[in-house]
């Protein structure tokens, strides 16, 4: 299971952000536009582990997203990042988009998801990846803020938007949780999909905290649950998915190396998993390079990997009908000479994960 066939693998994308897909050369074209200087050093301008950790990548998120500030500019954004996506063999992707990133379009955040719409639906129409975008709330905003979010998302209904997100820093917001309670459960109630960054920077309470106060369907990273075994008893029962990013949390120092890496333990468990890219033009990474690295670590064969497709296309908020579209092709990947073949493995399957699709 080498990159290649990885890329023909049908599979879906469910924790990547819009944020961190800027490529340095998109960077340098707004720039230009917008007739700013980029940073000093340009190469190192996008590194998540760069000078200032965290809060300074946080601080030049803001920087690259304000470039941003047509419609057309926007759509742009949208389309190669389906583009991307279509590149590494993905066929569906849940986007991550906050829109407290994106200070040109303050005040105009349905103006901001409508663009972003329409580089989408053209995307689409071009044959590439199909795309829903989930809104984020910052774990630092206010009910308020929260409760004007879902007012828009419940009354207009907006096209490609698919559920509600909250993601952000655990360790310096704190457990946050019950400001966004009624928020998220407003938002289901109208049929939404919710996702809840969780168990990152903090310990399980933050997980603990996305299922019970949230009513999370799918948790975005997650990983410290296998600090609290009742949790991954928990996670493992309910078949409630986690959407993991293996190098990102690497990389921002949550798992010390691949191999010590809590993805494999978790779906052993029976745990529902997923492989994702987080931010993948700031890691300098590929989708198919996350999963051939991860197969490569764990010693997956075709038989683990198909697996944790499926994990994938089912833990998305894709419509019915098109998660049974990629499933069938999915079937037929398995059935093909690249993935057939390989010691059948103990672990669970995703084959009894709940719909969790609006």
């Amino acid at each position: 299971m080498d990159e290649p066939a990885i890329r023909r693998m049908p599979r879906a994308e469910v924790h990547v952000h819009l944020e961190g897909c800027f490529e340095l050369a998109d960077v340098a074209e707004l720039a230009r536009a917008a007739r700013e200087p980029l940073p000093r050093p340009v190469a190192a301008a996008l590194d998540a582990d760069g000078p200032g950790g965290l809060a300074a990548f946080l601080r030049m998120l803001d920087w690259q997203c304000g470039l941003v500030r047509t419609a057309e500019q926007a759509a742009r954004a949208a389309y190669r990042f389906a583009a991307r996506e279509t590149s590494s063999g993905v066929a569906y992707a849940d986007l991550i988009v906050n829109p407290t990133h994106w200070t040109a379009w303050t005040g105009r955040v349905p103006a901001l998801f409508e663009a972003l719409a329409a580089g989408l639906d053209e995307a689409e129409q071009d044959g590439l990846a199909a795309v829903g975008l989930c809104p984020s709330l910052l774990r630092q905003q206010t009910a308020g803020q929260a409760a004007d979010l879902v007012d828009w998302m419940v009354a207009a209904r907006p096209r490609r938007v698919v559920a509600l997100s909250v993601d952000g820093d655990e360790r310096s917001a704190g457990r946050v949780s019950g400001r966004f309670a009624e928020a998220f459960a407003r938002v289901g109630r109208a049929g939404f999909g919710r996702t809840v960054h969780a168990g990152e920077s903090s310990g399980p309470e933050g997980v603990w905290d996305a299922i019970t106060v949230l009513g999370a369907d799918r948790i975005d990273h997650g990983i410290r649950c296998v600090d609290d075994p009742e949790l991954v008893t928990r996670l493992a029962g309910q078949q409630l998915p986690l959407g993991v990013c293996p190098l990102s949390n690497i990389v921002l120092g949550v798992a010390p190396d691949r191999r010590s890496h809590p993805l494999d333990q978790l779906r052993r468990a029976g745990v529902p998993v997923s492989i994702n890219t987080d931010d993948p033009a700031v890691l300098r990474y590929r989708n198919e390079q996350e999963w051939a690295q991860c197969a490569e670590a764990y010693g997956w064969g075709p038989e683990v990997v198909v697996e944790v497709a499926r994990t994938s296309i089912v833990a998305s908020f894709a419509d019915a009908d098109r998660r049974r579209a990629l499933l069938a092709e999915l079937d037929a990947y398995a059935a093909g000479p690249v993935a057939s073949g390989g010691p059948a493995d103990s672990g669970a399957t995703a084959g009894s994960l709940r719909s969790v699709a609006p």
